[in-house]
């Protein structure tokens, strides 16, 4: 069994556990009825609005991230309202999806993937469109390694007094800025398998004061995910189903770990990792697949004549590192290496070192073994003068 001495996860999510979370994981089961965890709760949903940059209330909803990309959906929608999506790949995608499937009526704009969405098409639509309920929005396209313009979309939507903005956070929320009160977003989602550094289980989520307007009028069927339980649960001190005792006591120290760094440091260090990565991938061969690059992940398009589903394969099988490939269109074409998560200088240089012997055995000419040990020495360099 691989060891995280020996394993470097370095996918989009889930990511590397920091060595405290795995010690709280590992602690023995407590109720979620008791005066123990309820005080572990109180302070985690105090302390999670820190990450979020709001004065509203946080969610915790036992899920996957696409729990909560449903829940901000259902709260705040009607079957009949009308719907801006954005979709510049699989996600964008998804969303676009679930919401025609609650009987939204959905107009979508079609970003090409690799693209960020132009802030002027979204602002011609809504001219167009006033009695848009919702603008639904990638923060980052997880699938693409885009970054959207979330605040000067959320600049353009404030401007419609019934229109409410939902970004899907969960590859971006801690990984980068993204104030949920300055920049008007009025629904965000996250979740725990990513810059939280947790495993899957935790979608992560908040309202704005002007969503809540529309909450307890929105007729789509909700139940699980009706977010008016829990709030009422959690001004009681708990949560309205059972809760996810492990994930949220291993949130808890995450949330001091970054309390103690502080989110400026936490969002240096993601950069840090996208920065040499985009850096040393093209020194490698590769060059940048997304025109407006996310911090959280890095998509490399493959050098030509090669498949990326082969070189990520081959990277896990013989030097024990998981990257992910791209997905439909960018099968093959391209690779993804996340930067969230507990990720150590060592594992970098390695990923360089890795990556170039792994593009040689596809193909023995594209480069040299002098080449690749000076290119890891460039690495090794790089991170020392940049810490």
């Amino acid at each position: 069994m691989a060891t995280q001495d020996d394993y470097s996860l370095l996918a989009p999510g889930p990511v590397n556990i920091h060595p405290e979370v795995r010690k709280a994981l590992a602690l023995p089961m407590i109720h979620h009825r008791t005066p123990e965890f309820d005080k572990i709760l109180k302070k985690v949903l105090t302390q999670i609005k820190t990450v979020f940059q709001t004065e509203q209330d946080v969610y915790l909803l036992t899920s996957t991230g696409s729990g909560g990309m449903e829940a901000l959906l259902v709260n705040i929608l009607s079957p009949g309202d009308k719907v801006i999506a954005i979709v510049s790949g699989k996600f964008g995608e998804r969303w676009t999806d679930m919401a025609a499937h609650f009987g939204a009526s959905v107009l979508t704009i079609n970003v090409p993937w690799g693209e960020a969405v132009k802030v002027s098409e979204v602002e011609e639509l809504l001219q167009k469109n006033p009695d848009t309920r919702a603008v639904l929005c990638q923060a980052c396209e997880t699938s693409t390694a885009v970054a959207h313009p979330i605040e000067a979309l959320g600049k353009v939507i404030q401007k419609y007094p019934d229109t409410l903005f939902l970004v899907d956070a969960i590859t971006a929320l801690g990984a980068y800025p993204l104030p949920m009160d300055a920049w008007g977003i009025d629904g965000i989602v996250a979740g725990s398998q990513k810059a939280f550094m947790l495993p899957t289980g935790l979608s992560l989520l908040s309202f704005s004061k002007k969503a809540w307007r529309f909450i307890p009028d929105a007729k789509c069927p909700r139940y699980y995910f009706d977010i008016r339980k829990e709030k009422k649960a959690n001004a009681a001190g708990e949560t309205f189903y059972s809760s996810n005792v492990a994930l949220i006591r291993a949130l808890d120290v995450v949330l001091t770990l970054i309390s103690q760094q502080g989110l400026e440091k936490l969002f240096h260090d993601i950069h840090r990792r996208a920065e040499f990565t985009r850096i040393f991938g093209l020194k490698l061969g590769f060059t940048l697949y997304a025109q407006s690059p996310s911090n959280s992940v890095t998509a490399l398009l493959v050098p030509p004549q090669m498949d990326g589903q082969k070189i990520r394969l081959h990277l896990e099988e013989v030097h024990n590192i998981t990257i992910m490939g791209g997905q439909d269109q960018a099968k093959g074409r391209i690779i993804r290496v996340g930067h969230m998560g507990y990720i150590q200088d060592h594992e970098l240089i390695r990923l360089v070192e890795c990556l170039g012997h792994t593009l040689r055995h596809f193909d023995p000419d594209f480069m040299s073994l002098e080449h690749i040990s000076n290119i890891t020495t460039e690495a090794k360099n790089w991170l020392e003068q940049n810490p």
